[in-house]
């Protein structure tokens, strides 16, 4: 579960989510001087998701899950770093979002069923 309502792991699942968007909008103006902003970006997200992981207020599903967010972050930011290839950045920063979406879908699941018990 996300730690109360306006937990830590919410507000950087929602700040993972914006960037992610922002992100893949610069991804798709195609241009190669966007590349380093691009990186600082999943870098923040990196450590967004990284903070997540090692949340001791989170339980092991939990961080496992952002383990697996971090993780993903570092492909994309590998690939992007080997070549700009704009329709793959733009899938897999699709694909990050739906992870977040779901860790996040997931943890409003858990609360609704330690309030319900």
């Amino acid at each position: 579960m996300i730690p109360g309502e306006g937990g830590r792991s919410r507000a950087y699942s929602h700040r993972l989510i914006a960037l992610a968007r922002h992100v893949k909008k610069m991804a798709d103006t195609g241009t190669q001087r966007i590349r380093s902003k691009l990186l600082s970006d999943l870098e923040r997200m990196f450590e967004m998701a990284e903070t997540c992981a090692t949340d001791s207020d989170l339980d092991a599903r939990e961080r496992q899950t952002w383990t697996r967010i971090a993780a993903y972050i570092g492909q994309v930011m590998n690939s992007l770093t080997k070549t700009f290839d704009e329709a793959e950045v733009t899938k897999e920063l699709e694909v990050l979002e739906k992870m977040v979406n779901e860790a996040v879908a997931k943890g409003k699941d858990q609360g609704t069923q330690k309030e319900a018990s």
